[in-house]
């Protein structure tokens, strides 16, 4: 039952040179550039659909990956490293003057920085190819390959998740530490050198959003393990409750973001109220369930009768959300015309409305898995 939204590793380059920006002192020093430009050249390959590389000569580079997403996650780990240890420098320096010096450096306007936006809303009406921002600070490309690294990972999830759902949700949980990351470590510094004109992935708060969406992810995926060994009703509808939880806190944040941000895609906040709705009937299917096992048929009718008003009150437009939000309704719809059944001819409960609605509470089990940067030791001289 869980819904997509795939635009997240949707991003667009353009290429870097790092050996014609900075001036080396030393060979170390200038090997280091040169492979940073290599790692990266890999990366744009990849995002802008550039490489002629064939699937055969792929899975042998990468160690035999064959998932197209293993290998670009492969291409990111093989660059991060070497991009940290520009900023991990200036951090270790402990001359105040050299450490400005050293940002002032790293943020030369020779280097040019650009990257394309896959959450503004005028990205997905664009047919002239995407818009690129340039701004010309490292931190602006460190947050903008994490993001995609962890939009990547969301992908990778959701390849093995019909065959292995343990991984799937663990996938999930490291692609919610990179956002989180991102949002609490690299993102903050950022902020006060964006422009005003700037893609929603340079906001720390957007950061935040995907780090929720991604938990709920990993919980929606715990759950499909849960119902494989037969859990009880009552704690999966937690579980599905827990869910609408990680959401519900997005959703707020996503409000406050479009204070700062008015080009943002409503695409993403349907994604969310759309999962929302749906884990939300799911819990209360399974609440009612619950309600009924307990001999309290009415309740559970009332239960079930509530959420399934509040759901059909907007329809996804497109696929293959539609389909899927319509199967949801229709298994509710099917449990509910049981009940009522049951009911009619045998307990004849009385049905509660509105406040008389016993409530069901939500619990919330998965967390982010952390993520420490790697960096590249080694002394950088520049001129």
């Amino acid at each position: 039952m869980m819904l997509h939204f795939e635009y997240l590793s949707k991003l667009k380059t353009k290429k870097i040179v790092f050996e014609d920006a900075y001036a080396a002192c030393d060979s170390a020093t200038l090997e280091h550039l040169k492979e940073l430009s290599s790692k990266r050249r890999a990366i744009e390959d990849s995002v802008n659909k550039s490489s002629f590389i064939t699937e055969a000569i792929a899975r042998e580079m990468f160690g035999g990956l064959e998932s197209r997403y293993e290998q670009d996650i492969h291409k990111i780990e093989q660059y991060l490293p070497l991009l940290e240890s520009f900023l991990s420098y200036a951090d270790a320096t402990s001359n105040e003057n050299q450490i400005a010096q050293w940002i002032a450096v790293l943020n030369t306007m020779t280097l040019k920085i650009c990257w394309s936006s896959a959450l503004r809303s005028s990205s997905f009406l664009n047919f002239m190819g995407p818009k690129l921002f340039q701004i010309n600070n490292l931190r602006f490309e460190l947050g903008m390959i994490l993001f995609l690294c962890g939009g990547i990972m969301r992908e990778r999830a959701l390849e093995v998740l019909p065959t292995d759902l343990v991984q799937s949700a663990t996938i999930f949980r490291q692609a919610a530490g990179i956002y989180h990351h991102l949002a609490q470590d690299v993102l903050p510094h950022l902020q006060p050198e964006l422009p005003p004109e700037k893609p929603p992935e340079a906001l720390a708060a957007v950061s935040t959003i995907m780090s929720l969406i991604c938990l709920a992810e990993a919980q929606a995926v715990t759950i499909r393990k849960a119902e494989e060994k037969g859990t009880s009703s009552s704690l999966l509808a937690k579980l599905h409750h827990g869910v609408t939880l990680f959401l519900e806190e997005a959703i707020g944040i996503f409000h406050t973001v479009v204070t700062q941000c008015k080009d943002i895609s409503p695409c993403l906040l349907e994604f969310m109220c759309f999962c929302k709705c749906l884990h939300g009937l799911k819990g209360q299917q399974y609440h009612a369930e619950s309600l009924k096992a307990c001999g309290q048929i009415g309740a559970a009718i009332g239960v079930l009768s509530s959420a399934l008003i509040d759901v059909k009150k907007k329809i996804p437009r497109e696929e293959p959300w539609k389909s899927n939000y319509q199967k949801q309704i229709q298994d509710a719809s099917e449990v509910l015309r049981k009940f009522g059944h049951e009911n009619d001819f045998i307990w004849r409960e009385k049905i509660p409305s509105g406040y008389e609605i016993p409530l069901s509470q939500g619990s919330k089990i998965v967390s982010f898995i952390p993520y420490s940067p790697k960096r590249w030791e080694g002394q950088l001289i520049f001129k």
